[in-house]
């Protein structure tokens, strides 16, 4: 299960909400977004379960969680949009 996380401090590293995330299930892989230009955090990333039920728990435990100061905004991940191609001339 994929999961959505959002107002994340930008001050927070993937290790930290890694070992977070991982006390309410196996986590297989988390992201935390970059701005391209910059290489700044965004302040949101996503985090995938290997199971279902780790991924219902986390958000039952870690929405409105206070993280570094900050309330997180956890939920099920949404698929991503296909973006029409621009015409690039």
């Amino acid at each position: 299960m994929k999961l959505y996380i959002g107002n994340i401090s930008f001050k927070a590293e993937e290790n930290e909400l890694n070992e977070l995330f991982s006390q309410v299930g196996e986590v297989t892989s988390l992201n935390l977004i970059h701005d391209k230009m910059t290489g700044r955090p965004r302040g949101f990333g996503f985090v995938e379960y290997a199971n279902r039920e780790g991924g219902e728990e986390a958000i039952k435990k870690y929405d409105g969680f206070d993280f570094q100061g900050r309330s997180l905004k956890v939920n099920e991940a949404k698929p991503r949009e296909e973006k029409p191609q621009r015409n690039r001339y």
